[in-house]
């Protein structure tokens, strides 16, 4: 039971780092194959893997940690073309939305905690995004793991819990 447990963690913060798999599937996947294993404790271990996985998005988001130099663009001067110049233009009203997304969660705090909150149980809008915009408007740290962890828990031990409803839907 430990080892499904720490495959679960494991999956899930690998897929959180890395999204190329759903944490979804695994689950209903592993309790379909394992169905003596609690519910309860696999929605646990996805969950902090999963929040553990997004905590370092946050930190890169909110400047806490350095991205490994790879992810980061190169400093070298380049000649002014049209292409560049239009990449300037929707870089410059992205920065502008960005700020303007900041100014509004910093004058309605509680906007980003709840918009976090569903996101991370409902997955709308994307878990990541969040995570991401949370670490940019600056949300306290223990208020990111809370909810996190929170809504993701319930979000895996419903799917733990009642795999036969979930898989029943895409039969035909």
């Amino acid at each position: 039971m430990l080892a499904w447990l720490c495959v679960s963690l494991g999956l899930a913060f690998g897929a959180s780092v890395l999204p190329v798999m759903s944490v979804e599937l695994f689950v209903l996947g592993l309790v379909s194959a394992e169905p003596t294993l609690p519910w309860i404790a696999i929605g646990a271990a996805t969950a902090l893997g999963q929040v553990a996985g997004k905590l370092l998005y946050y930190l890169a988001a909110r400047g806490t940690i350095e991205l490994p130099s790879m992810l980061s663009r190169p400093r070298r001067p380049t000649p002014p073309s049209a292409a560049r110049d239009r990449v300037r233009r929707h870089t410059k009203r992205l920065r502008m939305l960005l700020e303007a997304i900041r100014e509004r969660c910093h004058r309605h705090p509680h906007w980003m905690t709840v918009t976090y909150g569903v996101s991370s149980v409902v997955g709308i809008p994307p878990y990541m995004a969040t995570a991401v915009l949370a670490g940019i408007v600056r949300m306290r740290l223990t208020l990111f793991v809370v909810i996190g962890f929170s809504g993701r828990f319930v979000r895996f031990s419903t799917l733990a819990a009642a795999p036969a409803v979930f898989t029943n839907v895409f039969r035909i």
